[in-house]
């Protein structure tokens, strides 16, 4: 089962949304992390098996300088999205990306594309 990790820039309502169409997630603000460093919450996310939701390009960046090959991230480079766009798009991804993002991946997700990267990231 993947598990979902969104953190602070995304609507709480997400996690709802996904909820009701199958998906677990929590948002850091639940666990309280909504002031949590970006290492932190990637450290969080590896520890207990997350897929990391963000609007943030450093997810990204770390996962490059670190070498890392998990936790997944998804990013989202799409203003002003509602908690039930965030989770129709999470679904998406996971629609096309479901063995990747289980395996390590850095995903980009634009308005007219879903880029999907093998971890580590060269």
């Amino acid at each position: 089962m993947m598990n979902f990790l969104l953190d602070q820039g995304l609507p709480r309502s997400t996690v709802t949304h996904l909820k009701n169409i199958g998906l677990n997630a929590q948002h850091v603000g639940q666990l309280g992390m909504a002031t949590a460093l970006d290492k932190e919450i990637l450290y969080k996310a590896r520890q207990d098996n997350f897929i990391v939701v963000t609007l943030d390009s450093d997810f990204h960046s770390l996962l490059a300088l670190d070498k890392a090959s998990k936790p997944s991230v998804v990013r989202i480079r799409i203003e002003g999205l509602k908690g039930k766009d965030v989770a129709n798009i999470i679904k998406e991804v996971v629609e096309k990306s479901q063995s990747e993002l289980q395996n390590g991946a850095a995903v980009s997700v634009t308005q007219s594309a879903i880029r999907v990267r093998l971890l580590p990231l060269a």
